[in-house]
């Protein structure tokens, strides 16, 4: 069984930009501090990585630093993964287990995906929380307490999530004492040259300590205009396959194109469904009464029309997932932040329960 305190150690912050100084600072002023901390931003933007570097620079490093992700697991094994059992808790519970917690004692326990944890367990993890770190495991009577530095990552807004009654509002103060936000990477791209550099020297020593060529700088100009759907994560596996197979030109000339067919789709699919709206009532928002109006054009009628059809499709798409903005974001293929924009922009209210 593997040492929990013998984490590995993650890499540093790498970045230039405004939002990522500001990642750097908040490290500095938090990991001394042990205060519950949330870090918010999309997935692949690099979520653990701080985590990991607020724990290296904590007092509490080389103690343990434990992971779970709140949304790869079930309810039931997720609360026994946390707060662990005793034999005979549950058909298959055959001997004592310690969770999650208790491992984490005098540690960090990182609570990845916290936004899909269920309400239930919510409310168990508030407890736990309020009460200083004391819980009782599953069978159990008696109370363990565990001092465990609680850090959380999500990818949800989880003020949206409140609002919807999916996430316990008494939860998120406790747990947002300390709030880091770490921006996409197509909103920063000044930090994709540092980030390729520093990935190429790792990736090196990982590929026999091969000597890699790194992208040449036109390369990497056309590495920052793309804009990186999957954040860092897919930055590294991009590099991977340049440093390996050596043919970036093709590389980044497929992941254009796939942009292009995406964005292309994606306007098919609003051209389609804006056959609903008809052209009279396009006009009428505008204030026409006729096509000879002066205050008609072509331009914002197709606006208007765009924006009815997103309006009509999102509405959908959200009715059938029950408002669950995740779920919704992936079927309709836009970030969960865009997804956010378009509903304020668009004045898209959930129905009255």
């Amino acid at each position: 069984m593997n040492d929990p305190s013998k984490t590995k150690l993650g890499p540093p912050i790498v970045g230039v930009s405004k939002n990522i100084e500001r990642v750097r600072e908040l490290i500095e002023h938090v990991a001394g501090t042990g205060l519950n901390t949330v870090v918010f931003g999309e997935s692949g933007v690099g979520k653990e990585v701080v985590a990991q570097n607020l724990y290296q620079k904590s007092p509490r490093v080389g103690k343990p630093f434990i992971k779970i992700n709140c949304a790869a697991l079930p309810e039931g094994l997720l609360e026994s993964e946390l707060f662990g059992y005793e034999r005979g808790a549950f058909t298959g519970a055959e001997q004592k287990k310690k969770g999650k917690f208790q491992l984490a004692h005098s540690g960090v326990l990182l609570l990845d995906e916290i936004g899909d944890m269920s309400l239930p367990l919510q409310a168990k993890l508030l407890h736990v929380l309020q009460s200083g770190g004391e819980f009782s495991p599953l069978g159990s009577e008696k109370e363990v307490k565990a001092d465990t530095w609680v850090i959380a990552a999500t990818n949800h807004d989880l003020k949206r999530d409140i609002e919807a009654g999916k996430f316990r509002e008494d939860l998120y103060y406790r747990l947002n004492i300390i709030k880091i936000y770490l921006a996409p990477l197509r909103e920063r791209p000044e930090d994709i040259p540092p980030l390729i550099n520093f990935y190429v020297k790792e990736y090196s020593q990982m590929l026999n300590n091969r000597n890699l060529e790194k992208p040449s700088p036109n390369v990497i100009e056309r590495m920052c205009k793309y804009s990186w759907p999957g954040n860092v994560r897919e930055l590294q596996n991009v590099l991977k396959r340049m440093l390996v197979l050596g043919d970036c030109s093709q590389i980044l000339d497929e992941l254009f194109n796939s942009e292009k067919i995406t964005a292309t789709q994606d306007g098919a699919a609003d051209s389609s469904m804006s056959q609903h709206a008809s052209l009279t009532e396009i006009i009428d928002l505008e204030g026409a009464n006729s096509p000879d109006s002066q205050s008609f054009s072509l331009k914002t009628a197709k606006k208007k029309a765009v924006e009815m059809v997103e309006r009509e499709i999102i509405s959908h798409v959200l009715e059938k997932t029950d408002w669950n903005r995740s779920k919704a974001s992936k079927i309709l293929k836009i970030s969960y932040k865009t997804l956010l924009y378009k509903i304020s922009d668009l004045n898209i209210v959930p129905p009255e329960k």
